[in-house]
């Protein structure tokens, strides 16, 4: 499937966190949602993305958003990497890649010429109402949890 557009109806998802709670996207319904999908826990990518977000974690409580991390690994992967790394937010356990596909983020993808399927860097804010609001692709780690804030700062109005 490709990426989601903004305007789309954002599809919803059951998945289990690393504590074995099970988050549904209508659960969060009237509020935005930030998911970030992220290939690997416990790379350096992955983890200075993570760790963006867990210290930007009370600014989007402040604008009433929910955070979720989400990869394709077990939830024991994401326990001992919230631990790891003191990461208090859901992070999302994909493990058959259906949400991944879903959102287009289950993409073919190259290393020393070798293809292989995998999670892209993608990351979706969804609005109150259930629609993809914005989109960044090929995110870059280092600030990206700041201009995610900033964007639901802004459609919040605050």
């Amino acid at each position: 499937m490709p990426l989601l557009d903004p305007g789309t109806k954002a599809p919803t998802f059951a998945l289990p966190d690393q504590h074995g709670t099970i988050h549904t996207l209508a659960q969060y319904a009237g509020r935005p949602v930030v998911l970030f999908f992220y290939p690997k826990d416990d790379t350096s990518g992955c983890t200075t993305e993570a760790c963006g977000f867990q210290a930007a974690l009370p600014d989007f409580s402040q604008v009433d958003a929910a955070v979720f991390g989400i990869s394709i690994l077990d939830t024991k992967s994401k326990a001992k990497f919230a631990t790891k790394h003191g990461l208090t937010f859901p992070l999302l356990a994909d493990a058959d890649h259906a949400v991944c596909e879903q959102y287009g983020v289950w993409q073919e993808k190259s290393m020393y010429g070798r293809k292989y399927m995998g999670i892209a860097r993608v990351s979706y804010l969804i609005a109150a109402d259930g629609t993809v609001a914005r989109r960044w692709d090929s995110v870059k780690v280092d600030a990206h949890a700041a201009e995610v804030l900033a964007a639901v700062t802004a459609l919040r109005g605050k």
